[in-house]
């Protein structure tokens, strides 16, 4: 190269053109031939490289190799060649421009780093492709990993590139970004706060890609689709997306229903509100009518029994209602309740099955059912205690309660 670089000036010289002139005609021909060289060198590295790639496809069985190709992987790699000959060939070509020179040494050393960079997003977005094909990884949070290592990445690439452009050694160049970590701290505050953030919930297991959050401070109700450094994508259930900062999962407060996704059954726990004034003791008519109810027979036989057979042993006057031991509507009705939600094929038998009795309110007196549903899809889940509390409000006027209901318009003109 050096040879070829003396001859065209020498012959530029023997033609009658001037020292100045032949230098300066010298490296614009061979600049000019250099960028075709490296064009053609581009263009053939990459055909190669992309048809290797594209034979490696056809017979792997991998999905690896195709998110290489995807990702540009081979693209990049093939821009190494060009930049390897332009490095060799311009302390020939820019010999009598030693400043020009030393300008175009530290620009290829630049691009060199960000080609390098380039490489490495590729390779990295190739790995999290991968890995969200993989079961195992695939409710984690990639992306997140993923960005942390693209920063540190181009953080120590600017480092190098800087250290290139300034002269300055890297050390020194370190020494003197210390003195602004304080600005560099402010301008990357959310970065940081994201990154931390990022770890704490990995660690944690406190979210996972497709987990069900409520997010209330930032009306946030539905599926997590994408946790990264600095957001998570929520999609609520009307479709729409909402984004909340990554460290706000650390700093508030939210619910996730992976809990009860994972379970055994998706709990219900709604209350009945009875009027107390309808709650009396059971005399024997009403008791006889309850007797003709298929769930109760068994109970209330036995249970009138027992207490006959009390009330007789200790002879308790009865024409009081009162005195000794009673049934109640409201205790009649509580039971029923514990057989219905037992008997009913949309409760998980398993869990915890409960009929109870609440603390008094100016409203009334609260029956809570507290049952975990079989099925905890949320339309089935809905339709099974829809289900449950027709059946019990169409049931109440049976054991002579009423239900509480405020007063409308209507009832106060009546």
């Amino acid at each position: 190269m050096e040879k070829l670089s003396h001859w065209l000036y020498n012959e530029l010289q023997n033609i009658g053109v001037s020292e100045v002139w032949a230098k300066y005609l010298n490296m614009l021909i061979l600049v000019v031939a250099l960028t075709l060289i490296l064009l053609l060198v581009d263009f053939i590295t990459k055909k190669i490289i992309i048809n290797a790639f594209g034979k490696l496809i056809s017979k792997s069985k991998t999905q690896f190799d195709d998110f290489l190709v995807r990702n540009k992987t081979p693209r990049n790699i093939a821009h190494i060649a060009p930049i390897l000959i332009a490095y060799e060939t311009i302390p020939h070509i820019f010999r009598d421009f030693p400043k020009l020179e030393n300008i175009l040494f530290k620009v290829i050393e630049v691009f060199g780093i960000v080609l390098f960079l380039w490489i490495v997003r590729s390779l990295l977005n190739t790995l999290k492709d991968f890995f969200k094909t993989l079961p195992n990884l695939k409710d984690k949070p990639i992306d997140s990993y993923i960005q942390v290592f693209m920063i540190f990445s181009w953080g120590i690439g600017i480092l190098f590139a800087f250290s290139i452009i300034t002269g300055m050694e890297l050390w020194k160049f370190l020494t003197a970004l210390g003195t602004a970590s304080a600005i560099i701290i402010l301008v990357f505050r959310d970065t940081i706060l994201g990154f931390v953030a990022s770890i704490q919930v990995s660690i944690n297991d406190m979210v996972r890609i497709g987990d069900w959050i409520t997010f209330e401070k930032y009306g946030a109700d539905g599926d997590v689709i994408e946790i990264n450094l600095s957001t998570v994508k929520v999609q609520n259930f009307d479709k729409t997306i909402t984004t909340i900062p990554t460290y706000a999962l650390i700093s508030d407060s939210f619910r996730n229903w992976r809990g009860m996704t994972n379970a055994q059954g998706r709990r219900i726990k709604r209350s009945l509100i009875l009027k107390q004034e309808s709650i009396h003791f059971l005399n024997e008519n009403e008791l006889e009518a309850l007797k003709s109810i298929s769930l109760l027979t068994p109970y209330l036989s036995s249970k009138d029994e027992d207490i006959k057979n009390y009330n007789q042993q200790n002879k308790i006057d009865k024409s009081v209602l009162i005195n000794g031991r009673n049934l109640t509507n409201i205790g009649v009705f509580r039971k029923y309740v514990d057989l219905y939600l037992n008997n009913h094929s949309g409760i998980n038998k398993e869990m915890m099955i409960m009929a109870r009795q609440l603390a008094p309110t100016s409203q009334g007196l609260p029956i809570e059912i507290y049952a975990f549903s079989s099925d905890k899809r949320w339309e089935n889940y809905e339709y099974i205690m829809a289900d449950i509390f027709d059946h019990l409000l169409a049931a109440i006027p049976y054991f002579n309660l009423e239900g509480f209901e405020l007063p409308s318009s209507s009832n106060f003109k009546k």
